[in-house]
Protein backbone atom coordinates (compact mmCIF):
# COMPACT_ATOMS: atom_id res chain seq x y z
CA UNK A 1 0.00 0.00 0.00
CA UNK A 2 1.60 3.12 -1.18
CA UNK A 3 2.79 5.88 1.75
CA UNK A 4 1.72 9.80 1.87
CA UNK A 5 5.68 9.71 0.96
CA UNK A 6 5.29 7.71 -2.62
CA UNK A 7 3.29 10.60 -3.63
CA UNK A 8 6.27 13.20 -3.55
CA UNK A 9 8.70 10.00 -4.93
CA UNK A 10 9.18 9.37 -8.73
CA UNK A 11 6.64 6.57 -9.97
CA UNK A 12 9.06 4.01 -10.93
CA UNK A 13 12.12 2.46 -9.59
CA UNK A 14 13.67 3.68 -13.16
CA UNK A 15 12.23 6.84 -13.03
CA UNK A 16 13.86 7.36 -9.18
CA UNK A 17 17.43 6.01 -10.28
CA UNK A 18 17.11 8.62 -13.05
CA UNK A 19 16.44 11.38 -10.46
CA UNK A 20 19.28 10.37 -8.35
CA UNK A 21 21.69 10.85 -11.46
CA UNK A 22 20.09 14.07 -12.20
CA UNK A 23 20.72 15.10 -8.65
CA UNK A 24 24.69 13.92 -9.12
CA UNK A 25 25.03 15.49 -12.21
CA UNK A 26 23.50 18.54 -11.38
CA UNK A 27 25.51 18.85 -7.82
CA UNK A 28 28.67 18.78 -9.92
CA UNK A 29 27.95 21.32 -12.21
CA UNK A 30 26.33 23.75 -9.40
CA UNK A 31 29.57 23.45 -7.55
CA UNK A 32 31.71 24.73 -10.58
CA UNK A 33 29.15 26.92 -12.08
CA UNK A 34 28.58 29.07 -9.06
CA UNK A 35 32.20 29.65 -8.74
CA UNK A 36 33.28 29.99 -12.30
CA UNK A 37 33.09 33.71 -12.99
CA UNK A 38 36.04 33.95 -9.94
CA UNK A 39 37.40 30.93 -11.58
CA UNK A 40 38.10 32.35 -14.67
CA UNK A 41 39.07 36.08 -14.10
CA UNK A 42 40.94 35.12 -10.95
CA UNK A 43 42.68 31.52 -11.74
CA UNK A 44 42.85 31.51 -15.55
CA UNK A 45 43.54 35.17 -15.83
CA UNK A 46 40.75 36.39 -18.23
CA UNK A 47 38.82 39.52 -18.64
CA UNK A 48 35.04 39.65 -18.32
CA UNK A 49 35.17 40.45 -21.84
CA UNK A 50 36.94 37.57 -22.81
CA UNK A 51 34.67 34.71 -20.54
CA UNK A 52 31.68 36.10 -22.67
CA UNK A 53 33.45 35.74 -26.39
CA UNK A 54 34.55 32.47 -25.45
CA UNK A 55 31.13 31.36 -24.21
CA UNK A 56 29.67 32.94 -27.39
CA UNK A 57 32.11 30.90 -29.50
CA UNK A 58 30.83 27.75 -27.58
CA UNK A 59 27.59 28.42 -27.98
CA UNK A 60 27.90 29.11 -32.15
CA UNK A 61 29.71 25.83 -32.08
CA UNK A 62 27.15 24.05 -30.18
CA UNK A 63 24.41 25.61 -32.71
CA UNK A 64 26.29 24.22 -35.80
CA UNK A 65 27.01 20.75 -34.51
CA UNK A 66 23.30 20.18 -32.94
CA UNK A 67 21.63 18.12 -35.57
CA UNK A 68 25.26 16.00 -36.26
CA UNK A 69 25.73 15.13 -32.74
CA UNK A 70 22.20 13.84 -32.61
CA UNK A 71 22.18 11.90 -35.85
CA UNK A 72 25.05 10.19 -33.97
CA UNK A 73 23.26 9.37 -31.05
CA UNK A 74 20.78 7.43 -33.15
CA UNK A 75 23.89 5.34 -34.66
CA UNK A 76 25.78 4.29 -31.75
CA UNK A 77 22.61 3.64 -29.16
CA UNK A 78 21.77 6.72 -26.59
CA UNK A 79 22.78 5.86 -23.87
CA UNK A 80 26.23 4.50 -25.11
CA UNK A 81 26.71 8.46 -26.68
CA UNK A 82 25.09 9.95 -22.74
CA UNK A 83 27.20 7.93 -21.00
CA UNK A 84 30.73 8.51 -23.34
CA UNK A 85 29.86 12.45 -22.83
CA UNK A 86 29.79 11.93 -19.22
CA UNK A 87 32.41 10.19 -19.23
CA UNK A 88 34.69 13.17 -21.09
CA UNK A 89 33.03 15.53 -19.29
CA UNK A 90 34.29 14.44 -16.16
CA UNK A 91 38.04 14.37 -18.20
CA UNK A 92 37.47 17.68 -19.27
CA UNK A 93 37.08 18.93 -15.82
CA UNK A 94 39.88 17.72 -14.41
CA UNK A 95 42.49 19.76 -16.74
CA UNK A 96 40.47 23.31 -15.99
CA UNK A 97 43.17 24.18 -13.40
CA UNK A 98 45.61 23.86 -15.84
CA UNK A 99 44.01 26.43 -18.77
CA UNK A 100 46.08 29.96 -18.45
CA UNK A 101 45.56 31.54 -21.08
CA UNK A 102 42.24 33.13 -23.51
CA UNK A 103 43.21 30.55 -26.42
CA UNK A 104 43.41 27.91 -24.57
CA UNK A 105 40.62 28.92 -22.73
CA UNK A 106 37.99 29.04 -25.94
CA UNK A 107 39.54 25.65 -27.19
CA UNK A 108 38.29 24.46 -23.65
CA UNK A 109 35.08 25.75 -23.78
CA UNK A 110 34.35 24.95 -26.90
CA UNK A 111 35.62 21.02 -26.34
CA UNK A 112 33.74 21.05 -23.42
CA UNK A 113 30.34 22.52 -24.81
CA UNK A 114 30.44 19.85 -27.56
CA UNK A 115 30.75 16.98 -25.49
CA UNK A 116 27.76 18.47 -23.29
CA UNK A 117 25.83 18.72 -26.35
CA UNK A 118 26.89 14.97 -27.42
CA UNK A 119 25.46 13.69 -23.83
CA UNK A 120 22.56 15.65 -23.56
CA UNK A 121 21.38 14.52 -27.02
CA UNK A 122 21.75 10.75 -25.57
CA UNK A 123 20.24 11.62 -22.59
CA UNK A 124 17.02 13.21 -24.15
CA UNK A 125 16.65 10.29 -26.70
CA UNK A 126 17.26 7.81 -24.08
CA UNK A 127 14.33 9.19 -21.77
CA UNK A 128 12.16 9.08 -24.00
CA UNK A 129 12.61 5.88 -25.34
CA UNK A 130 13.40 4.12 -22.11
CA UNK A 131 10.17 4.98 -20.59
CA UNK A 132 6.34 3.78 -21.50
CA UNK A 133 4.56 6.81 -23.59
CA UNK A 134 2.03 7.41 -20.32
CA UNK A 135 5.27 7.70 -18.00
CA UNK A 136 7.29 10.02 -19.85
CA UNK A 137 6.67 13.23 -19.41
CA UNK A 138 5.75 12.97 -15.38
CA UNK A 139 8.76 11.06 -15.35
CA UNK A 140 11.16 13.87 -17.01
CA UNK A 141 9.22 16.19 -14.38
CA UNK A 142 10.59 14.32 -11.49
CA UNK A 143 13.88 14.86 -13.41
CA UNK A 144 13.72 18.48 -14.01
CA UNK A 145 12.37 18.63 -10.12
CA UNK A 146 16.37 16.55 -9.21
CA UNK A 147 18.20 18.49 -11.27
CA UNK A 148 16.99 21.74 -9.31
CA UNK A 149 17.98 20.41 -6.32
CA UNK A 150 21.26 19.13 -7.44
CA UNK A 151 21.68 22.81 -8.19
CA UNK A 152 20.89 23.91 -5.43
CA UNK A 153 23.19 21.64 -3.19
CA UNK A 154 25.71 22.43 -5.73
CA UNK A 155 25.44 26.27 -5.25
CA UNK A 156 26.44 25.88 -1.82
CA UNK A 157 29.07 23.56 -2.20
CA UNK A 158 30.72 26.19 -4.49
CA UNK A 159 29.35 29.21 -1.86
CA UNK A 160 31.36 27.52 0.42
CA UNK A 161 34.82 27.48 -1.55
CA UNK A 162 34.27 30.81 -2.32
CA UNK A 163 34.11 31.55 1.45
CA UNK A 164 37.49 30.90 1.66
CA UNK A 165 38.17 33.81 -0.70
CA UNK A 166 41.55 32.14 -1.46
CA UNK A 167 42.18 31.17 -5.21
CA UNK A 168 43.77 27.74 -4.18
CA UNK A 169 40.29 26.66 -2.66
CA UNK A 170 38.98 27.89 -6.15
CA UNK A 171 41.38 25.98 -8.01
CA UNK A 172 40.74 22.69 -6.43
CA UNK A 173 36.79 23.20 -7.67
CA UNK A 174 36.62 21.74 -10.45
CA UNK A 175 38.33 18.61 -9.46
CA UNK A 176 35.72 17.82 -6.97
CA UNK A 177 33.15 18.61 -10.00
CA UNK A 178 34.98 15.81 -11.88
CA UNK A 179 34.94 13.25 -9.12
CA UNK A 180 31.40 13.66 -8.68
CA UNK A 181 30.94 13.82 -12.89
CA UNK A 182 33.57 10.40 -12.82
CA UNK A 183 30.71 8.85 -10.41
CA UNK A 184 28.03 10.39 -12.30
CA UNK A 185 29.30 8.27 -15.43
CA UNK A 186 29.70 5.10 -13.48
CA UNK A 187 25.71 5.32 -12.83
CA UNK A 188 24.85 6.34 -16.40
CA UNK A 189 26.78 2.91 -17.72
CA UNK A 190 24.73 0.89 -14.95
CA UNK A 191 20.98 2.05 -16.10
CA UNK A 192 19.28 -0.73 -18.36
CA UNK A 193 19.37 -0.53 -22.55
CA UNK A 194 16.45 1.61 -24.18
CA UNK A 195 15.03 -0.22 -27.30
CA UNK A 196 17.62 1.89 -29.79
CA UNK A 197 20.69 0.95 -27.28
CA UNK A 198 20.64 -2.34 -28.83
CA UNK A 199 21.58 -0.85 -31.95
CA UNK A 200 22.88 -4.04 -33.58
CA UNK A 201 19.21 -5.27 -34.21
CA UNK A 202 18.41 -2.27 -35.65
CA UNK A 203 18.23 -2.13 -39.45
CA UNK A 204 21.55 -0.51 -41.14
CA UNK A 205 19.38 1.36 -43.39
CA UNK A 206 16.12 3.10 -42.06
CA UNK A 207 13.42 1.85 -44.59
CA UNK A 208 10.63 4.41 -42.60
CA UNK A 209 11.07 8.26 -41.99
CA UNK A 210 13.27 10.72 -43.41
CA UNK A 211 15.53 13.81 -41.79
CA UNK A 212 13.87 16.02 -39.29
CA UNK A 213 15.46 18.66 -40.76
CA UNK A 214 13.15 18.55 -43.69
CA UNK A 215 9.84 18.18 -41.01
CA UNK A 216 9.36 22.17 -41.38
CA UNK A 217 6.16 21.72 -39.06
CA UNK A 218 8.74 20.42 -36.34
CA UNK A 219 11.74 22.22 -36.39
CA UNK A 220 9.24 25.78 -36.77
CA UNK A 221 7.09 24.26 -33.55
CA UNK A 222 10.33 24.17 -31.81
CA UNK A 223 11.17 27.72 -32.88
CA UNK A 224 8.30 28.72 -31.16
CA UNK A 225 8.46 26.86 -28.61
CA UNK A 226 11.96 28.64 -27.92
CA UNK A 227 9.95 32.07 -27.91
CA UNK A 228 8.29 30.88 -25.06
CA UNK A 229 11.10 29.57 -23.34
CA UNK A 230 12.03 33.19 -23.15
CA UNK A 231 10.45 33.08 -20.07
CA UNK A 232 13.99 32.33 -18.50
CA UNK A 233 15.47 35.98 -20.07
CA UNK A 234 12.91 37.36 -17.96
CA UNK A 235 13.57 35.11 -14.87
CA UNK A 236 17.11 35.87 -15.68
CA UNK A 237 17.83 39.22 -16.92
CA UNK A 238 14.99 41.65 -17.57
CA UNK A 239 13.29 41.75 -14.04
CA UNK A 240 16.37 41.85 -12.40
CA UNK A 241 17.32 44.72 -14.05
CA UNK A 242 13.95 46.48 -14.25
CA UNK A 243 14.40 45.64 -10.39
CA UNK A 244 17.43 47.96 -10.08
CA UNK A 245 16.92 50.42 -12.31
CA UNK A 246 13.17 51.19 -12.77
CA UNK A 247 11.72 50.07 -9.24
CA UNK A 248 12.08 51.53 -5.84
CA UNK A 249 13.00 48.09 -4.25
CA UNK A 250 15.49 46.39 -2.65
CA UNK A 251 17.92 45.11 -4.44
CA UNK A 252 18.46 42.06 -1.43
CA UNK A 253 14.80 41.28 -3.27
CA UNK A 254 17.04 40.03 -5.75
CA UNK A 255 17.92 36.87 -3.89
CA UNK A 256 14.49 36.57 -2.65
CA UNK A 257 13.19 36.05 -5.94
CA UNK A 258 15.99 33.00 -6.86
CA UNK A 259 14.60 31.21 -4.12
CA UNK A 260 11.32 31.34 -4.97
CA UNK A 261 12.00 30.10 -8.39
CA UNK A 262 14.06 26.97 -6.51
CA UNK A 263 11.65 26.31 -4.39
CA UNK A 264 8.46 26.66 -6.85
CA UNK A 265 10.87 24.84 -9.57
CA UNK A 266 11.35 21.77 -7.09
CA UNK A 267 7.91 21.40 -5.59
CA UNK A 268 5.38 22.28 -8.76
CA UNK A 269 7.03 20.87 -11.62
CA UNK A 270 5.51 17.32 -11.25
CA UNK A 271 1.86 19.07 -10.58
CA UNK A 272 2.78 21.23 -14.02
CA UNK A 273 3.56 18.18 -16.03
CA UNK A 274 0.55 16.16 -15.04
CA UNK A 275 -1.68 14.90 -17.72
CA UNK A 276 0.50 16.06 -20.56
CA UNK A 277 0.86 13.13 -22.71
CA UNK A 278 0.07 13.92 -25.98
CA UNK A 279 0.04 16.46 -28.92
CA UNK A 280 -3.24 18.00 -27.38
CA UNK A 281 -2.45 18.14 -23.62
CA UNK A 282 1.02 19.43 -24.69
CA UNK A 283 -0.65 22.80 -26.88
CA UNK A 284 -2.78 23.07 -23.38
CA UNK A 285 0.48 23.41 -21.51
CA UNK A 286 2.20 25.45 -23.86
CA UNK A 287 -1.03 28.27 -23.71
CA UNK A 288 -1.27 27.78 -20.48
CA UNK A 289 2.87 29.35 -20.22
CA UNK A 290 1.88 32.36 -22.53
CA UNK A 291 -0.68 33.01 -20.09
CA UNK A 292 1.23 33.14 -17.09
CA UNK A 293 3.67 34.83 -19.39
CA UNK A 294 1.32 37.45 -20.34
CA UNK A 295 0.41 38.14 -17.10
CA UNK A 296 4.21 38.02 -15.79
CA UNK A 297 4.34 41.20 -18.06
CA UNK A 298 1.47 43.07 -17.25
CA UNK A 299 2.32 43.18 -13.43
CA UNK A 300 5.86 44.31 -13.83
CA UNK A 301 5.38 47.02 -16.19
CA UNK A 302 3.08 49.04 -13.58
CA UNK A 303 5.85 48.42 -10.79
CA UNK A 304 7.34 51.60 -12.51
CA UNK A 305 5.22 53.88 -10.55
CA UNK A 306 4.43 52.05 -7.69
CA UNK A 307 6.38 52.40 -4.19
CA UNK A 308 7.81 50.60 -1.56
CA UNK A 309 5.93 47.22 -0.53
CA UNK A 310 3.50 47.48 -3.21
CA UNK A 311 6.53 47.08 -5.53
CA UNK A 312 8.30 44.25 -3.56
CA UNK A 313 4.98 42.72 -3.73
CA UNK A 314 3.99 43.19 -7.46
CA UNK A 315 7.66 42.66 -8.12
CA UNK A 316 7.82 39.41 -6.46
CA UNK A 317 3.85 38.75 -8.17
CA UNK A 318 5.65 39.00 -11.46
CA UNK A 319 8.39 36.82 -10.72
CA UNK A 320 5.88 33.88 -9.33
CA UNK A 321 4.01 34.01 -12.84
CA UNK A 322 6.71 34.07 -15.23
CA UNK A 323 8.24 30.60 -12.82
CA UNK A 324 4.87 29.46 -13.65
CA UNK A 325 5.25 29.64 -17.01
CA UNK A 326 8.53 28.21 -16.71
CA UNK A 327 7.36 25.28 -15.10
CA UNK A 328 4.26 24.84 -17.97
CA UNK A 329 6.08 25.59 -20.92
CA UNK A 330 9.08 22.66 -19.49
CA UNK A 331 5.98 19.90 -19.74
CA UNK A 332 4.88 21.10 -23.03
CA UNK A 333 8.16 21.05 -24.73
CA UNK A 334 8.90 17.14 -22.83
CA UNK A 335 5.41 16.49 -24.12
CA UNK A 336 6.06 17.41 -27.85
CA UNK A 337 9.45 15.98 -28.36
CA UNK A 338 7.89 12.46 -27.11
CA UNK A 339 4.93 12.21 -29.17
CA UNK A 340 6.12 14.35 -32.04
CA UNK A 341 9.68 12.70 -32.72
CA UNK A 342 10.46 9.67 -34.76
CA UNK A 343 11.07 6.42 -32.69
CA UNK A 344 14.00 5.33 -35.05
CA UNK A 345 15.79 9.01 -35.21
CA UNK A 346 14.72 10.12 -31.80
CA UNK A 347 18.55 11.67 -31.39
CA UNK A 348 18.13 13.57 -34.52
CA UNK A 349 15.08 14.99 -33.43
CA UNK A 350 16.70 16.28 -30.17
CA UNK A 351 19.31 17.98 -31.99
CA UNK A 352 16.63 19.59 -34.41
CA UNK A 353 14.95 20.92 -31.35
CA UNK A 354 17.64 22.23 -29.90
CA UNK A 355 18.22 23.95 -33.34
CA UNK A 356 14.98 25.54 -33.76
CA UNK A 357 14.70 26.42 -29.59
CA UNK A 358 18.15 28.44 -29.94
CA UNK A 359 16.77 30.25 -33.33
CA UNK A 360 13.47 31.05 -31.15
CA UNK A 361 15.31 32.50 -28.06
CA UNK A 362 18.55 33.48 -29.16
CA UNK A 363 17.95 37.43 -29.95
CA UNK A 364 15.90 37.81 -26.68
CA UNK A 365 18.16 38.73 -24.16
CA UNK A 366 19.53 41.90 -26.16
CA UNK A 367 15.71 42.74 -27.46
CA UNK A 368 13.98 42.15 -24.85
CA UNK A 369 16.05 44.43 -22.48
CA UNK A 370 15.99 46.93 -24.94
CA UNK A 371 12.03 47.00 -24.73
CA UNK A 372 11.68 46.65 -21.37
CA UNK A 373 14.28 49.32 -20.14
CA UNK A 374 14.20 51.70 -23.43
CA UNK A 375 10.56 51.64 -24.08
CA UNK A 376 8.74 50.84 -20.92
CA UNK A 377 4.63 49.56 -20.77
CA UNK A 378 4.61 49.67 -24.49
CA UNK A 379 8.27 47.40 -24.79
CA UNK A 380 6.94 45.25 -21.92
CA UNK A 381 2.75 44.71 -23.95
CA UNK A 382 5.34 44.25 -27.18
CA UNK A 383 7.44 40.96 -25.55
CA UNK A 384 3.84 40.28 -24.40
CA UNK A 385 2.49 40.61 -28.02
CA UNK A 386 5.41 38.86 -29.53
CA UNK A 387 4.93 35.66 -26.94
CA UNK A 388 0.83 35.56 -28.09
CA UNK A 389 2.14 35.50 -31.62
CA UNK A 390 4.29 32.61 -31.35
CA UNK A 391 1.96 30.35 -28.95
CA UNK A 392 -0.78 30.71 -31.49
CA UNK A 393 1.53 29.48 -34.38
CA UNK A 394 2.49 26.19 -32.15
CA UNK A 395 -1.24 25.00 -33.34
CA UNK A 396 -0.94 24.73 -36.92
CA UNK A 397 3.01 23.75 -36.47
CA UNK A 398 2.14 20.32 -34.47
CA UNK A 399 -0.36 19.45 -36.55
CA UNK A 400 1.87 20.17 -39.60
CA UNK A 401 4.72 17.54 -37.79
CA UNK A 402 1.98 15.16 -37.05
CA UNK A 403 1.18 14.65 -41.10
CA UNK A 404 4.55 14.66 -42.03
CA UNK A 405 5.42 11.56 -39.45
CA UNK A 406 2.05 10.29 -40.59
CA UNK A 407 3.40 10.16 -44.25
CA UNK A 408 7.25 9.34 -43.37
CA UNK A 409 6.12 6.65 -40.78
CA UNK A 410 3.53 5.20 -43.43
CA UNK A 411 4.86 1.49 -45.04
CA UNK A 412 6.22 1.33 -48.73
CA UNK A 413 3.64 -0.69 -50.58
CA UNK A 414 4.51 -2.27 -54.47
Amino acid sequence: MPSRLDRFLPPTPLARRLSLQSVMFATGEGAFMTGSAVFFTQVVGLTAAQVGVGLTVAGVFAFSFAVPLGRLADRVGPKRQWAAGAFLSAALYLVWPFIGSFPAYVAMVVVLQLVANAGWSGRGAYTIDVFPREERVRSMAFMRAALNIGFTVGAAIGGIALAFDNNDVVRVVPWLTSAILFVNALFITRLPDATHDKVDELPAEKALGGSPLRNRGFLLLNVFDGVLSTNQVLLNIVIPLWLVQETDAPRVLLAWLVGTNTVMAVLLQVPAARGVNSVRTSLRAARISAAFFVLSCCIVLVTHDTLGWTTILLVWLGHVTVTGAELFQSAGRWGFLAELSDPDRRGEYQGVAQLGDTLGNVWAPAAYTFLALSWGAAGWVTIAGIVVLAVLAMGPTSRAAERYLARARRPVTA
